[in-house]
């Protein structure tokens, strides 16, 4: 565990020595709510809610959180601190998790920072508490997808513009899948598959504030799966 929070602390450093943090976080917040407050019409919906705001956080993950995940291990690559790193008294666990929770904080951070949304929007009308919280968690829960599919890739890619793109063009794919089903007259079954793939037919109940505990499940099954075959690379790279 200690190896865990050192790794940790380690990439947040990073993270918020370089402009990387800040200008995820920045990007985030602009484009959140650029896109809630004026393309998704809210002042003319007539009503307080936070709908509109997280049913935009698959795509905007899909194309932001990338530029996060990219750097943690095709980084060490280019600066040739990969090989330097495995041979480090830390467990594979270990430097998979504790890159993974910096990633995470860093994400935590501008949904944190997002907060001021939800109060401005409650000057237009009562919404429930709870509604909020689930939408939180939704982000949260998709984010750690997100994030563990990312590092994956970059533990494959060979730098940091290819872990980008291959990472942007899974994740998009990902969440567009369910439009797959509404486009297109597919077998029920089919369809129950590729909704069950799909990032944002997950996260379509907590954007509406509603906290379903298959697609809780389904979640950490995709993050816990990514964290393993991130570990599975490393260990295949030591013995390389």
């Amino acid at each position: 565990m200690n190896g865990t929070v050192t790794i940790a602390r380690r990439e947040i450093a990073s993270y918020f020595n370089a402009p990387v943090a800040y200008i995820f976080i920045v990007a985030f917040l602009l484009v959140c709510g650029t896109l809630f407050f004026f393309f998704e019409t809210f002042f003319a919906a007539g009503q307080a809610s936070m709908r509109g705001y997280f049913s935009l956080m698959p795509i905007v993950l899909s194309v932001l959180a990338p530029a996060l995940t990219m750097r943690l291990w095709a980084e060490e690559r280019r600066q040739g601190t990969y090989e330097l790193l495995l041979t480090m008294p830390f467990r594979d666990g270990e430097l998979v998790l504790g890159k993974y929770l910096a990633a995470m904080a860093v994400i935590a951070t501008a949904l944190a920072l997002s907060l001021p949304v939800p109060l401005f929007v409650s000057m237009f009308g009562r919404f429930d508490a709870g509604t909020i919280v689930a939408e939180y968690l939704g982000a949260l829960l998709m984010a750690s997808a997100v994030v563990s599919i990312g590092q994956a890739v970059s533990g494959a890619a060979k730098n940091q513009m290819s872990a980008f793109m291959a990472t942007v063009l899974i994740l998009l794919t990902l969440s567009l899948l369910s439009q797959l089903t509404m486009l297109v007259d597919l077998p029920s079954a089919l369809a129950g598959i590729i909704n069950w793939l799909s990032l944002s037919y997950h996260f379509s109940s907590f954007s509406r504030g509603v906290a379903d505990t298959r697609d809780l499940v389904y979640f950490m099954v995709i993050t816990v799966a990514c964290l393993y075959a991130t570990t599975r690379l490393l260990s295949a790279g030591k013995w390389r």
